[in-house]
């Protein structure tokens, strides 16, 4: 008796789930967004970050909620990257938020700004001291919601055709450089070149421009800056890591099932955890291969970085003075600055300058 209740109980639980199934499927609508980014597909990790955040929406959402990533320029040029979100032309993006910067200054902090913060500490700030919440504030009067969706770490200082051994030796630089770091090497005497990705080798090549900035090792050599000029400097003062926005569209994101919103916003922390540790595991090997290659690898001389640092800081007050947005966020900005140095100072650079030194000595 007890087995015969058991089946019809089971049964009916069978045939209930198999009504639900449908219901639950019809209940979730097709959404079909676009994302626009600012990276040739030659990128992986840049591109193929965006194109597995897209993936993983979809995953997430039993494909119910469908993303396609575009290279920069197949839908709109990198430049107009922020304004098609903003009126509603593509739904989402996926780009540095400092190459903005000519709409409203204060989004470098979405970024990174010169002698900042480095991925910890930024995506702390971010998640935990409330830069998403400023972030947010800015980007509401724009039409835009704002995402953390990546990170490429520390940055290195480019390549340069001839030494840099002075602050001297900037005067009339032509660089590629972008953003607020593009500014402050305007105030050291250079002269700053916005030049998208796939056009850096050529200007480099052709004498347009007399260095360029990237990225790092692995996506420098991706671009094969190295052969056309072979000193390579470190660190790239100007972004201590660099973090990845994906911006969307307030209508669009506010039309989304909380479902959807969730898997979007899962996709995006994913891979700012996954970006970062891709870097860091091409990296290593790039360098050794691009020196192996003839690159000439050097550190900016002190002069150049204390140089570098007060022309950051100067510049830091004066975009305050002329832009309330910077004005409002930069104070925090500031203090979870100093409140990271003095922590990380303690533990984390004792020991990992003396493991560097000790693991490198012993190899």
């Amino acid at each position: 008796m007890q087995r015969r209740r058991f089946l019809e109980r089971s049964g009916a639980l069978a045939g209930l789930a198999t009504v639900a199934a449908p219901a639950l499927a019809q209940s979730s609508p097709s959404v079909k967004w676009r994302m626009s980014t600012s990276w040739p597909k030659s990128l992986d990790t840049m591109y193929g970050s965006a194109e597995q955040m897209c993936r993983r929406v979809g995953e997430l959402t039993d494909g119910k909620f469908e993303i396609r990533a575009f290279a920069g320029g197949e839908l709109v040029p990198p430049a107009q990257n922020m304004e098609a979100i903003s009126n509603g032309t593509i739904e989402c993006n996926h780009v540095l938020a400092s190459a903005f910067i000519g709409k409203n200054t204060a989004v470098a902090f979405d970024t990174g700004l010169p002698f900042g913060l480095n991925a910890r500490q930024h995506n702390a700030w971010m998640q935990y001291g409330g830069g998403l919440q400023a972030m947010r504030e800015l980007y509401k009067k724009y039409n835009i919601v704002n995402f953390v969706c990546g990170n490429v770490g520390v940055q290195m200082g480019g390549w340069y055709r001839k030494q840099i051994k002075t602050v001297a030796d900037l005067d009339g630089l032509k660089i590629r450089i972008g953003g607020i770091g593009g500014m402050v090497m305007s105030k050291m005497g250079a002269v700053p070149q916005q030049i998208a990705a796939a056009d850096i080798y050529p200007a480099l090549e052709k004498g347009t421009i007399d260095a360029a900035e990237w990225i790092g090792p692995y996506d420098d050599a991706k671009l094969g800056l190295h052969k056309v000029a072979q000193n390579y400097y470190t660190p790239g003062w100007w972004e201590g890591s660099a973090s990845i926005t994906a911006m969307v569209n307030s209508d669009a994101w506010n039309k989304l099932p909380p479902a959807y919103k969730a898997a979007f916003e899962c996709a995006a922390n994913e891979q700012t955890m996954k970006m970062l540790a891709d870097y860091d595991a091409r990296n290593p090997e790039a360098l050794k291969k691009l020196i192996g290659q003839g690159a000439k690898l050097a550190y900016f001389p002190k002069p150049v970085m204390e140089a570098a640092f007060k022309a950051s800081s100067d510049l830091f007050n004066e975009l305050a003075e002329k832009n309330p947005d910077f004005k409002a966020v930069l104070p925090q900005w500031v203090k979870w600055r100093r409140d990271q140095a003095s922590w990380f100072r303690v533990a984390e650079s004792e020991l990992d300058n003396y493991t560097f030194a000790a693991v490198t000595k012993s190899q």
